[in-house]
């Protein structure tokens, strides 16, 4: 009789314990997270971020580019380090990563007085630098455990311009020196960014993405505005397509998406979103993971 007591009771706490397990890709199921430094290109690094004890044998990659205006930030500053260790929490593998910051030390900077060709060579050294990563990841990919068809690409301010006109601009004039090879990217997640031409995202390149955005942002448009909003004529006049055209663009060709956006927030949100771990993660494993339709607009503040 005491046997059967304990068997039914055993039996009980095993139903119960699955209502509250936590779910991989959404909960933070791990807690001791490693990180290594690989060079992926001549002096150019990443940090990859994995839970030591995860026995996955192979898991999504999201690859972290920081923002600074193409002339500054770290791969290694607290918030991409806490991002990245929030996500490898919840079974990600992470990599964030250097890249050439070709607007340092240049009299021009990144603004008005920028030449608007200089402004695209920017964004395809950025795009190049990312798909080098890219490709020394996969080549590791059996040692890193990592999925290489699962790739989605994360960026923050001139971050974010580069993972969005790595996706959405291949095919187009403007990255056609770039060499993509088999990468196909599975996603992509953009924190105040914008793209070139929003025609050259089309159904072939279209793939789902969650946008950021504060909608009176000065500096990288939310919707359709020169970059920088400088005036036409001069030097650094070049128009600029950000998430809403972007969330729209995707609405019509029937892919996922969600649009965050905040009504009083500025360019703030390429830090901000940084916060976002748990949207961002139920965004990846619903859409990009489990192919699940989302096309959803949402309303932020910066002040919750």
């Amino acid at each position: 009789m005491k046997n059967n007591v304990l068997i039914i009771t055993l039996i009980l706490c095993f139903y119960a314990n699955l209502g509250i397990s936590q779910e991989r890709y959404k909960d933070a199921v791990f807690s001791e997270i490693d990180s290594e430094t690989y060079t992926y290109i001549d002096s150019l690094q990443l940090d990859f971020y994995h839970a030591n004890d995860d026995k996955a044998i192979i898991k999504p990659l999201l690859l972290l580019v920081h923002g600074g205006g193409f002339s500054s930030g770290k791969r290694d500053n607290p918030v991409e380090k806490q991002f990245s260790v929030e996500m490898a929490k919840k079974g990600y593998a992470v990599a964030s990563m250097s890249y050439r910051l070709t607007r340092k030390g240049t009299a021009t900077g990144f603004g008005c007085d920028c030449p608007s060709e200089e402004k695209i060579k920017t964004f395809n050294a950025s795009s190049e630098d990312v798909l080098s990563a890219t490709k020394f990841l996969i080549s590791k990919s059996k040692t890193l455990k990592i999925n290489p068809e699962k790739i989605i690409l994360v960026g923050s301010s001139a971050g974010a311009e580069a993972v969005l006109n790595t996706v959405y601009m291949k095919g187009s004039n403007t990255t056609q020196n770039l060499t993509y090879g088999n990468i196909a990217y599975a996603g992509v997640i953009s924190f105040a960014g914008a793209i070139v031409d929003i025609d050259d995202l089309n159904e072939k390149n279209a793939i789902p993405a969650f946008l950021f955005h504060g909608i009176k942002d000065n500096l990288v448009p939310y919707g359709q505005a020169a970059h920088h909003y400088c005036d036409e004529g001069t030097p650094g006049y070049l128009m600029l397509y950000g998430s809403k055209p972007i969330a729209d663009k995707l609405s019509a060709l029937g892919v996922s998406y969600i649009l965050a956006t905040d009504p009083e927030g500025n360019h703030d949100w390429a830090n901000l979103a940084y916060g976002y771990t748990n949207e961002i993660a139920n965004f990846i494993e619903e859409a990009i993971l489990n192919n699940e339709k989302i096309q959803s607009n949402i309303q932020l503040s910066s002040k919750k």
